[in-house]
């Protein structure tokens, strides 16, 4: 099944970085990987319609980033994460297809601007708050953000009648809350991921849960590099491995 993990975005930005390594040029060098990402953006834009492009951002750049989109423009800013916050990553069990749920947005969008609107500044108002949270090193600050971001997209989907929110992330987000954590749906939301962000690891309870919802724990790391190439040799082993 379709994890969500924006393997479409990873597997466009390689295919650029091997282009643009055939022709000599330095994956580290940053203004290589500016063009890969416009052109990345681009190109992924089109296909699906939209998008913000952030999962093509991760792809590129990685590590943590601060992702701003103001009139088609992108600005994209590593930061850091408080050595104080944990985060894991559960896959539902159920995969979401973002085209659908963008359309049921935009369909929203279209028959109640102002509505729109308001959830949008919601989710904006959180998003900057968490930003600001995490400049101080704040992890507690950054969690309740989270937690308000994740009742935005809950509104949102309440609001444009698409499944961004699922039931069960639902009741996994009131045990997260409960212990002064936060769970909700990465990306687009209505399936694939849900992550957790707390100051202290997921408790057996919300472990328990779960697992009786259907969670399943993915072992995953933050890559702090982005892209990059391998020697041939490197590459050829891990193939064999």
């Amino acid at each position: 099944k379709k994890l969500g993990l924006g393997s479409s975005a990873a597997a466009l930005v390689a295919s650029l970085g091997a282009d643009f390594v055939k022709r000599g040029k330095a994956l580290d060098d940053p203004d290589v990987r500016t063009q890969i990402f416009y052109r990345a953006r681009e190109a992924h834009a089109a296909v699906q319609g939209g998008g913000s492009g952030v999962d093509l951002a991760a792809s590129t750049y990685g590590g943590v980033l601060r992702y701003t989109l103001l009139a088609g423009k992108a600005w994209v800013t590593s930061m850091d994460l408080p050595i104080a916050l944990v985060w894991r990553a559960y896959f539902s069990g159920s995969s979401a297809r973002t085209s659908e749920l963008r359309a049921q947005v935009t369909a929203f969008r279209d028959r109640d601007r102002a509505a729109y609107d308001r959830v949008m500044a919601k989710l904006g108002g959180a998003s900057e708050t968490a930003a600001a949270k995490l400049l101080d090193g704040s992890a507690g600050g950054f969690v309740d953000a989270a937690r308000a971001f994740a009742e935005g997209l809950e509104q949102l989907g309440e609001e444009s009648d698409a499944p961004i929110v699922p039931l069960a992330f639902r009741r996994l987000a009131v045990v997260a809350a409960a212990q002064n954590a936060a769970f909700f749906p990465s990306g687009a939301g209505g399936g694939d991921v849900g992550v957790y962000l707390g100051t202290a690891p997921p408790s057996d309870e919300f472990e328990a849960r779960a697992t009786q919802l259907g969670m399943h724990d993915l072992d995953l790391h933050l890559d702090l590099i982005g892209l990059r190439s391998e020697p041939e040799e490197a590459a050829t082993t891990k193939e064999s491995n």
